[in-house]
């Protein structure tokens, strides 16, 4: 059996004029991969960075695609690695505006939903891989409370509901380096094809194992 894999990627958002999750995921459109005795296909998804409309949309094409992963891709400038996000909270509170002019402050996500969903990635698995081929990457606590945060409780709160069960989860991927270098406090940057191969490597340890890894996640967010 072909598992579907879902990838999704923010437009850009805060004046910006690209969004490496974006470019990143948009590459792997029509991937078809094997690892093992595991066949997948990715179906690649822009999302709106718009509180509201951002979980409308991931909601429904996820009902549409019916996939066996979802993993949702956001920017987090400034930090250096490919962030494996481990928790999603049911808070939105916005420190500058979303694209649709909103700023949510200390407001639920779901008012029916629990405090936090955990990740259902192999989070530390991924990771590992990620350091195996020389990638920067650790595991992070804090998705933040933008819209990416948003989001991720989003699609864990959905997956929670489906009849089959569905691996879900979300990854904060740096800068690229022609942001950074527009940018006079010189945050840090990857290069997208190391992004990319990031990404691709998060979706092989996912489909093709069943269990985490039991080690320390180098965790540093």
């Amino acid at each position: 059996m072909i598992k579907t894999v879902l990838l999704t990627g923010f437009e850009p958002f805060n004046g910006a004029s690209i969004n490496p999750a974006w470019e990143a995921v948009r590459a792997l459109e029509g991937w078809e991969g094997e690892v093992g005795e595991h066949r997948f296909r990715v179906e690649v998804r822009q999302l709106p960075c718009v509180f509201g409309q951002a979980i409308e949309d991931l909601v429904a094409m996820v009902d549409e695609l019916h996939p066996d992963v979802a993993i949702a891709v956001g920017q987090a400038g400034g930090r250096p690695d490919i962030s494996v996000e481990r928790v999603a909270i049911n808070v939105d509170d916005a420190a500058i505006l979303d694209n649709g002019g909103q700023q949510p402050v200390d407001a639920a996500i779901a008012a029916d939903g629990p405090a936090a969903y955990f990740s259902t990635l192999p989070i530390k698995a991924i990771v590992r891989a990620l350091r195996e081929k020389g990638l920067v990457a650790g595991v992070s606590q804090t998705a933040g409370t933008f819209v990416c945060n948003h989001v991720f409780y989003g699609l864990m709160h959905h997956a929670a509901r489906q009849p089959q069960p569905m691996k879900a989860g979300f990854i904060h991927v740096p800068f690229l380096p022609e942001q950074a270098a527009a940018r006079s406090d010189a945050p840090p940057s990857m290069a997208l094809d190391d992004i990319i191969a990031g990404i691709k490597l998060a979706v092989e340890v996912t489909v093709s194992i069943e269990a985490d890894v039991r080690e320390t996640g180098g965790a540093t967010h």
